[in-house]
């Protein structure tokens, strides 16, 4: 199966652009599916639509998130759009296999309280604090992935908004609000004391000097989240949800929302977004045209 598998990769690779992280995911994935399948299957029209399932279900089983579940079966679904693209198969057998509803779950989200007591916690009489709050106020106040944050450069910043390079290589410019400007100008200016070179233009640095990596990011997020004594489980894109969550609360369009996340479609937008029923009474009575409060 490995040469169907390496055709495929070199596939997506130079006709459809993918990212290499992307890539790279989809071989993990496919490999194993391929791993399940057993030596048994040689070739790709041996495969049925229970052996794609038993996979999912056993991936399932091992406490595989949603997010990895809802991959493999996006994986596994380009890979034979390209078997049938090349004859290599008479049907697509994944063309109307859907995730299954209890694999979407609805993502953790902070209380505005929660996101407040988080912001708090870094010390900001050291420099590692003033970095870790500019950090944490950009994530919250902006919604980017982790991978975006690091990515961000010196240049890509200016007064009232940043130049986030997202998936697809797609450039989008997002707002953002004055706590985080403020937080992030604290840090440039405790940055100009320290020794960061004057080549250096990543614009998140760790202690050595070097661009901060999403690893470290992720390690941040969960201590002070620890330190802030939140229970729930909490990461980098807890940060992404409750900024979406936050605004659509608000009263946001869902599409201003999709367009400031980086979604190519708004379906991906309200998985983010929980909306509490709270919230959806209080929008059925501010603009249903046949809701009578006296009635």
């Amino acid at each position: 199966m490995n040469r169907f598998l390496d055709d495929f990769l070199i596939y997506i690779a130079s006709e459809k652009g993918l990212a290499k992280a992307t890539i790279e995911a989809y071989r993990r994935d496919l490999t194993a599916f391929f791993n399940h399948l057993g030596v048994g299957v040689t070739h790709p029209a041996q495969i049925n639509k229970e052996m794609i399932i038993s996979h999912l279900l056993q991936r399932q089983n091992a406490g595989y998130a949603s997010a990895s579940q809802s991959r493999a079966l996006m994986a596994i679904k380009a890979f034979f759009r390209f078997l049938r693209r090349e004859r290599l198969i008479e049907n697509n057998l994944t063309l109307y296999l859907d995730t299954p509803k209890i694999w979407q779950k609805i993502p953790e989200v902070l209380t505005v309280s929660e996101m407040q007591r988080l912001l708090a916690q870094p010390d900001l009489q050291t420099n590692r604090g003033v970095r870790d709050r500019a950090l944490l106020e950009m994530l919250y106040a902006t919604g980017i992935r982790v991978s975006e944050l690091c990515g961000l450069n010196l240049y890509d910043v200016d007064e009232k908004a940043i130049k986030v390079m997202g998936k697809g290589r797609k450039e989008r410019l997002i707002p953002v609000g004055f706590h985080a400007l403020k937080a992030l100008d604290l840090y440039l200016l405790s940055q100009e004391k320290s020794t960061r070179s004057a080549s250096q233009e990543a614009l998140f640095l760790t202690t050595k000097g070097v661009r901060i990596h999403r690893k470290l990011v992720w390690k941040i997020v969960k201590f002070y989240g620890r330190k802030a004594r939140i229970e729930k489980r909490i990461s980098p894109h807890t940060l992404r949800h409750s900024f979406a969550t936050h605004l659509l609360e608000r009263g946001a369009d869902v599409r201003v929302i999709q367009e400031l996340l980086g979604h190519a479609s708004i379906a991906t937008t309200e998985r983010y977004t929980h909306v509490s029923p709270l919230h959806l009474q209080q929008m059925f009575h501010a603009f249903h045209p046949r809701y009578d409060p006296n009635a």
